[in-house]
């Protein structure tokens, strides 16, 4: 075999986004582009704000000098600090530009926290339904990914079944609000009784544990809900974030990680994250993104544009019988599948040429993911197609 036998283990595992893609490809070329509804990738459609063209003009028509030239591991000063102040109102603590590296994206930094805190064997608890990166990123550095549901009829925190996982070689827990995939969005109760959980355990194992908050939505929610900040209720806490979704940047790999100022040996982690920054390969974070979004902490984009999505698609699969919780934010629902087998289903979903993913890919069977960070217009020819799925299925008449 030409490559690693976990690898390829791997490889097929996590094919389900792919297959779907390959899928798609078939479909488009078979029917047509406008007749294929394609809700399998998150991948914002809609363009950045105002904001960023204006920076990057001024950027190219009157560039600082030396701006491509190496720089410190962490980033830019400047731009770790534009970062720190608008943390520091959200918190209320005193983040400073030593406590933020800027990073290749939110995989950049998931990577350089795990290399930074675990020994090999130790354990990271991922809540279900999950983003399934978290399994590949956590062996990257050979942890141990453990599963613990999430409440299965709100998505919700399950402190009790997250205490209950906690073992002498648990290290971190990931955490994702607003949540991929089902959008819901952890309250401050609850992060303030995760916060009071983990400070007991702690005390009880003799060890830190880090809750990894994985933020790329936390500008992206709906109906005036509010994303609370982890840092006033979980000290020993690590943000992980992009740029990738609130400015509309995916493809140019910018985000950041930030630590807890109040996290017990704090300078310790920024010098091993540092370090782990430069060894992994990403070094730094590209220059050039580095400088725009300096400017751009407090903008995002026109986040109404996708409630609107949100609400079209909300409303007619409930009124179709799908069963799902409505987001609070991102950009993705996360109905339960009317039939047993979540795979069955999208393939049946496939004959309506609707492309979707199964639950599964997610660790959590029997639910399937939409994304709707596509073109409204998709969405409103798809309807047809929904209808007809359900019909054949017997939700409808």
């Amino acid at each position: 075999m030409a490559i690693a036998t976990k690898i390829a283990a791997f490889i097929e595992r996590a094919s389900w986004i792919r297959k779907m893609f390959e899928e798609g490809e078939r479909l488009r070329q078979l029917h047509g582009a406008d007749k294929v509804y394609d809700f399998t990738l998150g991948n914002p459609d809609v363009e950045p704000p105002p904001a960023f063209d204006e920076e990057f003009r001024r950027l190219a028509l009157d560039p600082i000098p030396g701006m491509h030239r190496y720089m410190n591991n962490a980033g830019y000063d400047e731009t770790r600090s534009a970062v720190a102040e608008v943390l520091a109102e959200a918190s209320g603590l005193p983040v400073k530009g030593a406590h933020v590296i800027m990073t290749c994206g939110a995989g950049g930094a998931l990577n350089v926290v795990l290399k930074t805190i675990l020994n090999p064997g130790e354990e990271v608890i991922i809540l279900t339904p999950f983003f399934v990166e978290y399994k590949f990123y956590i062996d990257n550095h050979g942890g141990v990914p453990v599963e613990v549901w999430t409440d299965r009829a709100t998505f919700q925190l399950d402190i009790p079944a997250i205490e209950a996982a906690i073992t002498p070689r648990t290290r971190a827990i990931i955490i994702c609000s607003p949540n991929n995939p089902t959008g819901v969005i952890y309250p401050a109760e609850s992060l303030r009784t995760l916060g009071e959980m983990m400070k007991r355990k702690e005390k009880e194992l003799g060890g830190q544990i880090y809750v990894i908050s994985d933020e790329p939505y936390a500008r992206i929610s709906y109906d005036g809900k509010n994303v609370p900040n982890i840092f006033p209720h979980v000290e020993n806490a690590v943000i992980v974030t992009s740029h990738s979704k609130d400015l509309a940047l995916p493809g140019e790999r910018i985000g950041y990680l930030a630590a807890n100022p109040r996290m017990a040996e704090v300078e310790q982690f920024m010098e091993g994250a540092v370090f782990s920054n430069r060894v992994l390969g990403f070094v730094n974070a590209p220059a050039l993104m580095q400088r725009l979004v300096a400017k751009l902490q407090r903008e995002s984009v026109d986040i109404a544009l996708y409630q609107e999505k949100r609400d079209l698609l909300c409303d007619t699969l409930t009124a179709l019988g799908f069963s799902l919780v409505k987001p609070d934010g991102a950009f993705y629902l996360f109905p339960a599948s009317p039939l047993a087998d979540d795979v069955e289903f999208v393939r049946a979903a496939q004959r309506h040429n609707i492309l979707l993913v199964p639950g599964a890919g997610f660790g959590a069977p029997g639910f399937f993911r939409v994304a709707y960070c596509v073109e409204k217009g998709m969405i409103e020819r798809s309807l047809p197609a929904w209808r007809a799925l359900a019909q054949e299925l017997g939700l409808t008449k």
